[in-house]
């Protein structure tokens, strides 16, 4: 089932949640809403479930209009943060009580209820109570409760936050694999950038009420548009920029970010956003950054730029380093034999600086907004 939800407003108790929202999930696919705590990912959520009404705007399901439905008309399982689990109830019943509302009778509901259990791993701890679960078997519980109605659309709200991680990695494995087997429209919801970007197939990022942008997880890490985007998936070195000059294939460019010491220019690809003088921010990814020592050579094609190695961290994939250029730093992808406080240069292709511009760059040249200055 596909999920639209048109121009969604909310607010509680003066203070606006939503604003105007859009927001359309495809029939079948894993849909990441991703953002900081406040952002309104939860609210959005409720709202697609009916247990939250929107002040104005309409959901529709499948084409059709649900804005005025209740939950239990949506055809919508739901996992909550804190599992939300009858501490009464066996594992067995806590997955059977959704079958027992629709009175769906004893034998099929034993064989639905068995199969979802055996699905997400927890068949043998059928007989036991909450309290006598991990969080991570709660997870599976409640996972299980939600997928036995057959719901046409899961709704997860932060299911692993309370996980180590060895647990959210076996968990998150395991409901990929049963998302993708079954196909039901899931939206998932996360502050977690890895989360989003190992589990979905688009990931929306929701900042303030409104949705900033909505990509597939490579795209949105390789091209954010937004300086909230870019930050929010990982991404430090922002640069903010005016052009100078503009050629047929390149531009020149004043990198101007506060506290810096000396202003100076490098050469970055042209972009249709650029205009003289107009001011934009860019963003280098550290693995397209390359260091040289003082004395050794580099490729003329090159934008270099002096600085000093201030910290060394590692990301559990390589080393970063965190590079002083004069007053602002650039994080740097490198090998583990540089050290801190040495002194070199920056390098970087005018090809590895992207606009945060807030369009799409990468559609065909003809359909590119930022060509005629259309917002």
């Amino acid at each position: 089932m596909s999920i639209v939800l048109k121009k969604i407003s909310k607010s509680y108790d003066g203070r606006a949640v939503l604003k105007n929202l859009n927001l359309e999930i495809n029939q079948g696919e894993f849909h990441v809403l991703l953002g900081p705590s406040g952002g309104g990912k939860t609210t959005t959520l409720f709202v697609m479930a009916g247990l939250t009404k929107q002040d104005s705007g309409s959901v529709s399901i499948d084409g059709r209009d649900v804005s005025n439905l209740s939950p239990d008309k949506r055809r919508i399982g739901f996992v909550f943060q804190d599992h939300a689990l009858f501490p009464h109830l066996t594992v067995f019943d806590n997955v059977a009580y959704g079958l027992k509302v629709r009175r769906i009778n004893g034998h099929e509901m034993t064989r639905k209820v068995e199969y979802y259990l055996s699905k997400v791993s927890i068949a043998k701890e059928k007989g036991k109570f909450p309290h006598q679960l991990s969080g991570g078997q709660k997870q599976r519980v409640a996972l299980a409760r939600a997928l036995v109605i057959e719901p046409e659309i899961l709704l997860m709200d932060e299911p692993m936050s309370s996980l180590d991680a060895m647990t959210k990695e076996t968990v998150r494995d395991e409901l990929k694999s049963i998302q993708q087997e079954i196909g039901v429209t899931t939206v998932y919801v996360t502050h977690d950038q890895n989360e989003a970007i190992l589990l979905g197939d688009r990931v929306s990022v929701l900042n303030n009420g409104r949705v900033e942008q909505i990509e597939s997880p490579s795209e949105l890490f390789h091209h954010p548009k937004t300086e909230f985007v870019a930050r929010f998936v990982g991404i430090k070195n922002i640069l903010k920029v005016s052009l100078i000059k503009i050629n047929n294939h390149e531009a020149t460019v004043q990198i101007n970010n506060d506290g810096m010491e000396h202003p100076f220019r490098i050469r970055v690809k042209k972009y249709p956003v650029f205009e003289k003088g107009k001011k934009i921010n860019l963003c280098i990814h550290p693995e397209k950054i390359t260091l040289k020592r003082e004395e050794e050579t580099y490729a003329g094609d090159l934008n270099r730029i002096r600085g000093k190695i201030v910290k060394r961290t590692n990301n559990g994939n390589g080393f970063i380093a965190i590079v002083d250029i004069g007053g602002t730093t650039l994080h740097a992808a490198i090998s583990s034999d540089f050290k801190v406080h040495e002194n070199v240069w920056v390098c970087f292709a005018p090809d590895a600086p992207h606009p945060l511009c807030g369009k799409k760059c990468r559609e065909p040249e003809q359909r590119r907004k930022c060509l005629n200055n259309i917002e």
